[in-house]
């Protein structure tokens, strides 16, 4: 059983049954092509630059900026780059000052002074030295110059120490061995 076609050649398409005509052409009104409208021009559109030497109305010639606007990139001197607040003289942190040389090689020195007692002493002296240079320059490393001095004069006072007591052994043991080879 087939159902009759609804007036007007309107055809159901979910109908499986066989169309009794061909489908209509959507671009065809009463059987007359549809006439095109006018419309606002696609923006994204691929546009040609060179086509008739005009660019659509609104856009920079390539390499120009839009008129009262800067160039991407471009920063006016004395200006932050945009995005940035302005810089204030006075803000941030200063650059850290030149360490000495003098108060890193007397630190090193009088720390070697642990391993190898000569260099405390000179570590010491190197870092008076370099506090006297420091006080005179305004550069860093008054820390080290310290630390030098603090560290050497304390390794130099254990090895006079150390010194004393191989001294007093020795002679100890000079005077008790000479006083015993006398009974023989």
């Amino acid at each position: 059983m087939t159902n009759p076609p609804p007036p007007g050649g309107w055809t159901d398409p979910t109908w499986s049954g066989p169309q009794s005509s061909p489908p209509v052409d959507p671009t065809l009104v009463a059987g007359q092509p549809v006439p095109t409208q006018a419309g606002p021009a696609d923006p994204y559109a691929p546009v040609d630059p060179y086509a008739g030497g005009q660019l659509p109305p609104g856009q920079p010639m390539p390499g120009y900026a839009q008129p009262g606007y800067a160039q991407p990139g471009y920063t006016q001197p004395g200006y932050a780059p945009p995005g940035y607040p302005p810089q204030y003289p006075g803000y941030g942190y200063p650059p850290p000052p030149k360490t000495n040389g003098m108060a890193l090689a007397a630190f090193v020195l009088a720390l070697l002074g642990f391993t190898s007692c000569i260099t405390a002493p000179v570590g010491a002296i190197l870092g008076h030295v370099a506090r006297k240079q420091i006080q005179a320059s305004g550069e860093g490393g008054e820390g080290m110059a310290k630390a030098a001095i603090i560290i050497g004069w304390i390794l130099t006072g254990l090895l006079v120490v150390v010194i004393a007591f191989y001294i007093a052994a020795i002679v100890f043991a000079v005077t008790t061995s000479a006083g015993s080879d006398s009974s023989y």
